[in-house]
This record gives C-alpha cells, structure tokens and sequence, in this order.
C-alpha cells in the first residue's frame, strides 16, 4: 500500500469545496422581501417575535419599539391603520395566517403592497414604509 500526501494544488482543491458546499448549504439573508418570505429565512440580527404576533418595528433591521398585534385583539381581513403617524420599516409575521402590508393607512391597492405567508417570514427592511395591515383567514 502507498500513501500519498496532499500537494498544495489537492489543499487548495479541497478548501474551495469545501467553502463552496458551505456557502451553498446556507440560504442567503438579503434580498426581497417576497425572497426572504419564500425561504423563510431571519438574519441573526433579527428581532424578537413570539409564535401568533404580527410584530412591526419603525426602523429598518428590526430596530425601534416593537409594535405586536395579535389574533385574540385583531379582525380578521379588516384594515387595521397603525396608529395616526406610525409606520413600519421591518415585520416579522408568525401569525400562522397569511398578512398584507399596505403603504396606503386606507389599505388602498393603487399604492404599494404585499402579502407574507404567516408561517414564520421575516422582513428586516421593507420596500416601502407600511401603514396598514390585513390578516386573512387562510
């Protein structure tokens, strides 16, 4: 039996597939919100959200006072407007239901909107400054 050992070509070899298996097994932490709802994928700097609230932060990065909504005190498909001035920068939805975002406070469709599954997204910044929501049945 013969043994060999590794040349500086076979170390480089391996360390690149090495970096690139892991990079491949971690799903990515940026990008649109809709990306980031379809791999339900929070950044480690994310903030806190328990299981059945809808929680709002006013800065991007989940940053400022957090603002939680939950089932037992929201109507179910009605627009709910945050408070008179308040916005949302970052969202994180574990409501178990689906829930859109509105930039209009009357949850007009002629401006910006978008719906996140309830099954735990995460949307550290999004595309635009919500000023209302609706939760749907299912």
């Amino acid at each position: 039996m013969r043994l060999r050992l590794r040349t500086p070509h076979t170390t480089a070899l391996l360390t690149g597939l090495t970096a690139l298996a892991a990079a491949l097994a971690v799903p990515p932490t940026t990008g649109t919100p809709a990306a980031q709802a379809a791999t339900g994928v929070r950044g480690a700097a994310s903030g806190d959200c328990a299981a059945g609230q809808l929680c709002l932060w006013p800065a991007a990065g989940f940053g400022g006072k957090r603002r939680t909504y939950e089932l037992s005190d929201t109507d179910i498909e009605s627009c709910i407007p945050l408070p008179k001035g308040g916005t949302a920068a970052a969202l994180a939805n574990r409501t178990g239901r689906p829930v859109t975002t509105y930039q209009s406070a009357e949850c007009a469709e002629t401006a910006e909107f978008d719906t996140y599954p309830g099954a735990g997204t995460w949307v550290p910044r999004s595309p635009y400054q919500v000023r209302a929501f609706k939760v749907w049945e299912r």
